[in-house]
């Protein structure tokens, strides 16, 4: 089984190139971000509570995004693998989603971290807000916000995966299809 994750700032195209890797390889594309949106528009007692979070810049927690992952590993435990986007964030989540993939007898095979310079984040974050109607990616202090969040809370987490030798650094700058290239032929090389 295939267990990736695909890691980055916001804005750095992780459900951009998760199309790719999920086509190429077949996996199953968790991210967080859409499951979090699904839930805030259903209106659920988990999306009311993450949607005070998220309309200010800041994560959703923890226990929401780990039970939403487990019903999701438990209802497709006949995978090829998964493509995890968006999570985890943060150590302890990285140790919950080790604990959960053990109950399946599989391991993490790689976090894929793609690397964006800040102004160019900021720029296609904003972009996407003219179509996504997401007040948070409109706002140029709550993007900011999200990306100091990231990288004070989040970024950290490369230091768990590069114990493992699980660590693969992306340039995530260029062609929406030169960053895929890069991604595939790194996973293949597993």
């Amino acid at each position: 089984m295939l267990n990736l994750v695909l890691f980055g700032p916001p804005g750095a195209g992780k459900g951009t190139q998760s199309d790719f890797i999920i086509e190429k390889f077949k996996l199953i594309h968790l991210s967080t971000g859409d499951l979090l949106r699904s839930q805030i528009a259903a209106e659920t007692e988990m999306g009311i509570e993450a949607k005070s979070f998220i309309d200010k810049g800041f994560l959703a927690p923890d226990w929401i995004v780990i039970s939403m992952i487990k019903s999701i590993l438990h209802e497709n435990v006949n995978a090829n693998g998964y493509i995890f986007d968006g999570f985890p964030r943060t150590v302890e989540q990285a140790l919950a989603l080790d604990e959960l993939l053990s109950e399946l007898g599989t391991p993490i095979s790689g976090m894929f971290c793609l690397r964006v310079e800040k102004k160019e984040l900021i720029n296609r974050i904003l972009f996407r807000g003219k179509t996504s109607g997401r007040p948070d990616d409109q706002d140029v202090s709550i993007i900011e916000n999200r990306i100091q969040i990231y990288n004070e809370k989040t970024l950290p987490l490369t230091n768990y995966y590069r114990a493992q030798n699980k660590y693969y650094k992306i340039d995530g700058m260029g062609s929406v299809e030169e960053i895929a290239n890069r991604l595939i032929e790194t996973v293949s090389a597993l």
